[in-house]
Parts: structure tokens; sequence; C-alpha cells
């Protein structure tokens, strides 16, 4: 599979199928997987070799540098 050749995943919002998978795949506790459930844009999970660890990224609206990373079509 191809996560395990991979020391750096980063996890965003997740369907409840996949979220199962992943949880059992990288023994991930139900309270990590917790921040991939319904997960607002720019929170997620970063697993860095054994390490799964909750984050929080988020870029205020009014910014230049928003403006630059959104990939939300029609946003200018």
């Amino acid at each position: 599979m191809m996560f395990a050749n991979s020391e750096f995943l980063l996890m965003l919002n997740q369907a409840t199928t996949d979220r199962e998978q992943l949880a059992r795949l990288l023994g991930a506790s139900d309270t990590q997987m917790s921040y991939v459930d319904n997960a607002p844009a720019g929170h997620g999970l970063i697993k860095v070799g054994g390490a799964i660890v909750p984050f929080a990224n988020e870029l205020p609206k009014n910014t230049e540098l928003y403006r630059l990373m959104s990939t939300r079509p029609g946003e200018d």
C-alpha cells in the first residue's frame, strides 16, 4: 500500500468509510480521527513517522496570502 512507504501524511476531511480504514491502517485513535471528521478547511492531521498530530492552518480571508493560496473557484 502507498501509505506504508510514506513517512509524511497530511489528512484533511475524510469520508466515514475512508476515515475508518485510515484509522485501522495508521493505528490512530478515535480522538485523533475526530480531527478529520467534518473538519473545516485548513484543519486535519499530520502523520510524521510514528507521531500523529492535529493541526489548524487558518488564513485570514482579507490577506494577499489567502488570495494566492485559495483553491476555491470564483474567490478573488
